[in-house]
């Protein structure tokens, strides 16, 4: 082959190694260039989360049923993140309820409270804590203005019952192994059955109040001469209270009929019905009295010394900013059978 043939083929294979290499070197920078994208779009790795750990007794206030409170109200009391963090620490060492029996129930109480600005009619939930080393009633009162005569019925009767709380820590154990100190007043009624239930059987639960009778106390109902009318009349029933002791019967009846508020007509039938309401009020406080005597004479020791030791603390919810202000309306009352709480916290 003659030299410049020779030089000629040298210079084409040279061209080939060069582009290969060239090739290669392109194939490269694409890869890199692949993953510097991949790189700059990958997701940014994301920071763990934390949440808050539970307290032992947290969901304690909703666990106690809120007696007395209308169905169509339950969904406002529950709109505010109420803080009952009074309410647990009471059971910590060094509080109130530390270390003893307890049973709660909740109710509420409609208040013109201020909230972001402007005073607001508030459903505030409220707990109640009876100190006794048994159940302080197995049954419910049930009354109201609307309603002729109180009714005094069992728990079960209203699908209620003291059933005992289990702290958040205690539940993955064996319940039949737990000792329990804290019982809350449930009620196992449906509110998807609600719209199925009549009218009175429903207005029943508005009216209902955690029932409380105290055997070495002279019940207010013993000492009252003070009686209820709902005087079935037309066009209005009449609506009044007469007092046996203050009030005279005659001159009684008169004033409502120059009130406008009895027709002249019916004035005899007025006073008979009267008559007979003061007899039921009579024979009712003579019986309460003598059924108390019987209680106390039957009652053993260690039980009189449990009623006289029960004590009554009432929770409000503690004040934070995401809640109105309740500080200003807390009241010792409770209900009219429980009286007012020893005290408020």
């Amino acid at each position: 082959m003659k030299k410049g043939a020779k030089r000629k083929a040298a210079s084409q294979k040279q061209e080939e190694n060069e582009g290969k290499a060239s090739q290669k070197s392109q194939k490269e920078n694409l890869k890199l260039l692949s993953k510097a994208k991949r790189a700059k779009t990958s997701k940014p790795q994301s920071q763990p989360e934390f949440f808050e750990e539970k307290r032992n007794l947290e969901d304690l206030w909703k666990a106690a049923f809120p007696v007395g409170t209308e169905w169509d109200q339950l969904d406002s009391v529950y709109q505010f993140n109420w803080n009952f963090s009074n309410l647990e620490d009471a059971f910590e060492e060094g509080g109130k309820l530390y270390g003893k029996k307890v049973y709660l129930f909740g109710c509420t109480e409609p208040q013109l409270v201020p909230y972001k600005g402007e005073n607001k009619v508030i459903c505030i939930p409220v707990v109640v804590a009876v100190v006794s080393p048994f159940p302080p009633s197995d049954k419910i009162g049930i009354n109201s203005v609307q309603r002729e005569a109180e009714e005094i019925v069992s728990m079960k009767q209203m699908k209620m019952d003291w059933v005992p709380y289990i702290p958040l820590e205690k539940r993955d154990s064996q319940v039949d192994r737990l000792i329990f100190q804290i019982f809350i007043l449930s009620c196992t009624q449906r509110r998807v059955a609600l719209k199925q239930m009549k009218i009175d059987r429903l207005k029943k639960y508005e009216y209902c109040l955690p029932y409380f009778y105290q055997p070495l106390k002279e019940d207010e109902l013993e000492q009252s001469t003070e009686v209820q009318i709902i005087f079935p009349a037309e066009p209005k029933p009449v609506f009044c209270e007469f007092d046996w002791e203050l009030d005279e019967l005659e001159e009684f009846t008169d004033k409502l009929i120059e009130a406008d508020e009895l027709d002249k007509d019916q004035k005899n039938a007025f006073k008979e019905f009267v008559r007979e309401k003061v007899r039921e009020a009579k024979k009712a406080n003579r019986q309460a009295r003598e059924a108390r005597k019987k209680a106390l004479e039957e009652m053993s020791q260690e039980t009189k010394a449990a009623f006289e030791n029960m004590r009554f603390y009432k929770f409000y919810p503690v004040q934070t900013p995401d809640t109105p202000d309740v500080s200003n309306v807390k009241a010792p009352f409770i209900n009219r059978y429980y009286g007012k709480a020893h005290e408020i916290l």
